[in-house]
């Protein structure tokens, strides 16, 4: 069973940081890209980043400069470390693993709720 679990989220004040974690299991975890997704209030999903199997990332141009993702092959993890935070990255971020290389997904963490604000 493919199972993404992620953890780290939280309530921070403008200009803070956070660091999200998402732990995978049931599929080689180094085989594929991941991406973080993210949802604000009243919003639809949003792409956040991805990385891809050799290492590449991409991100959306209202996070670059502030958020890097990143991930441990050996621990099954995908981070996205979070600075510089502003209120309008208030979401529920979700990690997602892509179907292989493609730019859609086939399995999703539960969501962890990031507040930012003072």
């Amino acid at each position: 069973e493919v199972q993404l679990v992620e953890s780290g989220g939280g309530l921070v004040q403008p200009g803070g940081s956070l660091k999200l974690s998402c732990v995978g299991s049931g599929f080689t975890y180094s085989n594929y890209a991941m991406s973080w997704v993210r949802q604000a209030p009243g919003k639809g999903l949003e792409w956040v980043s991805t990385i891809h199997y050799g290492g590449g990332t991409n991100y959306v141009d209202s996070v670059k400069g502030r958020f890097s993702i990143s991930r441990d092959n050996a621990a099954n993890t995908l981070y996205l470390q979070m600075n510089s935070l502003k209120p309008e990255d208030t979401a529920v971020y979700y990690c997602a693993k892509n179907v292989g290389e493609l730019d859609y997904y086939d399995y999703w963490g539960q969501g962890s709720q990031v507040t930012v604000s003072s």
